[in-house]
């Protein structure tokens, strides 16, 4: 394990130093830990290890697991207490794996392991990753003090998955006030006074419930740069005011409160999955594509999926927007069924809207056609002589995956290939329950199309490419 990661260390190290490093340096320190029949096999000749620069040692140390680093204190003298002082500390799935099959209290427990090494430790620690095993424990008491703890050390950068049952989150946690990057998944965010996180950058919260009698009150991240919320509930209560967000990525949160996140000016990469439909449809009234786009100005990726859709369709699709989406360049459209009208007015307006647009990418999985659903609105809407009234000028790239071959399907093909005067290449990935001959006649029938670009290539790849 360690000559694999070392072997990957060893490219890293040369751009750390912008200097070519010799390769005995880094095999000397796997001889070091080498195991002959069960004993330590140490280095003979020159120590190599210890004249690197500091910052260099401290760099390979902090991306091997932590069991080994500390072993390095059988080194030598100046070595024994070094890993004790660095500033990144990671407890990953890998150590999880390893100590949690001992228990938590065990002689080489899950517990009493991090136990050892975060109280033995010295000096700051800027980076902590704890990985929570699905292990029987008592109590997270444990883990409220490793958070008091690293309250206390300067940490800039939190990861706490959690494999286990749902993790009330403890106070102690609102006190990282230096944080810049904090990942929690599998926890619950318990209701009380807090402002906000004044340097954080980067915020994901996977499966995170924000508690149904939270107060709503206003958390302040000024500097927060992404945010990624996957599986969280209880989300309407999480009321975030981020004026630098750059980046969003909401999945499975039905009850997120959108029109309030969309609401920064900075957002150029968007994308919104919700999987379910949304059951409150009050919002709707006051939403629609062009009021989400107004605050969107700089907004270069967007990515929505059918559900999301269905709730702005509540109100009209309009043909046109107030205003062109002139700053979008990649469209990402997922889980559609272009035999859905209000699907297809919704990624028509989107085309029709974005006179820069260079990529769009189509998922169409799960969607499945229903025989009881009349696709005939659809197709004879894409066969109107109007239905797409401009040209895609700046449009190159487009990806359909697990198309069924349906004719609104085929119909919006050929709409793109006679719209798209730059087009480079298509790529059609077939849904894995057609067969061969299926297959083959979508091919021919899209190899009929006529193209508006000279040098449009169309590729055809299997489901399971």
């Amino acid at each position: 394990m360690f000559k694999d990661k070392t072997n990957i260390f060893f490219l890293e190290i040369q751009q750390l130093c912008h200097l070519p490093i010799k390769k005995e340096i880094i095999f000397t320190f796997q001889e070091i830990f080498a195991e002959s029949n069960g004993r330590v096999v140490s280095c003979v000749g020159e120590d190599r290890i210890s004249n690197l620069p500091e910052h260099l040692i401290d760099s390979i140390l902090e991306r091997i697991p932590v069991q080994d680093t500390v072993r390095t204190s059988i080194i030598s003298k100046s070595w024994r207490y070094r890993w004790t002082k660095l500033k990144a500390v990671v407890f990953d799935k890998h150590f999880s794996n390893k100590f949690a099959k001992n228990g938590a209290f065990g002689r080489n427990g899950f517990v009493r392991i991090i136990n050892q090494v975060l109280f033995l430790h010295k000096g700051p620690i800027l980076k902590f990753h704890l990985n929570i095993p699905n292990m029987v424990l008592d109590s997270f008491l444990e883990v409220d003090q490793w958070m008091s703890f690293l309250s206390r050390q300067g940490v800039t950068e939190l990861v706490l998955t959690n494999l286990n049952q749902r993790y009330e989150l403890p106070s102690y946690l609102f006190c990282f006030l230096e944080l810049r990057k904090l990942e929690l998944q599998n926890c619950f965010y318990k209701p009380l006074e807090f402002e906000g996180f004044l340097n954080l950058e980067e915020l994901f919260l996977k499966d995170i419930d924000f508690g149904a009698s939270l107060s709503g009150a206003k958390v302040n991240l000024p500097q927060l740069k992404k945010l990624s919320l996957y599986w969280c509930i209880n989300v309407y209560n999480f009321n975030i005011k981020a004026t630098k967000l750059q980046y969003l990525e909401v999945l499975t949160c039905p009850d997120a409160m959108l029109i309030q996140l969309l609401d920064s000016p900075c957002l150029f990469e968007v994308v919104i999955i919700l999987q379910n439909r949304i059951q409150d449809y009050e919002q709707a009234e006051k939403t629609n594509l062009a009021t989400i786009f107004s605050n969107l100005p700089t907004v270069r990726t967007f990515g929505i999926d059918s559900y999301f859709v269905k709730f702005l369709a509540a109100e009209k699709i309009p043909k046109l927007l107030p205003h062109p989406i002139c700053s979008l360049k990649c469209l990402w459209l997922l889980f559609f069924q272009l035999g859905d009208l209000d699907l297809l007015h919704a990624a028509l307006c989107l085309l029709r809207n974005s006179p820069n647009l260079e990529s769009l990418h189509m998922y169409m999985q799960d969607m499945q056609v229903d025989p009881r659903v009349d696709v005939g609105p659809a197709s004879n809407h894409l066969e109107s002589p109007n239905c797409l009234d401009c040209t895609l000028d700046q449009l190159q790239t487009v990806e359909i995956t697990y198309l069924e071959g349906s004719k609104p399907e085929l119909l919006f093909i050929k709409l793109l290939l006679a719209h798209s005067p730059s087009l480079e290449k298509l790529t059609i990935t077939a849904s894995g329950d057609l067969d061969a001959k299926k297959i083959l006649a979508i091919s021919k029938d899209v190899m009929r199309f006529p193209r508006a670009s000279p040098k449009a290539e169309v590729v055809y790849l299997n489901s399971e490419a």
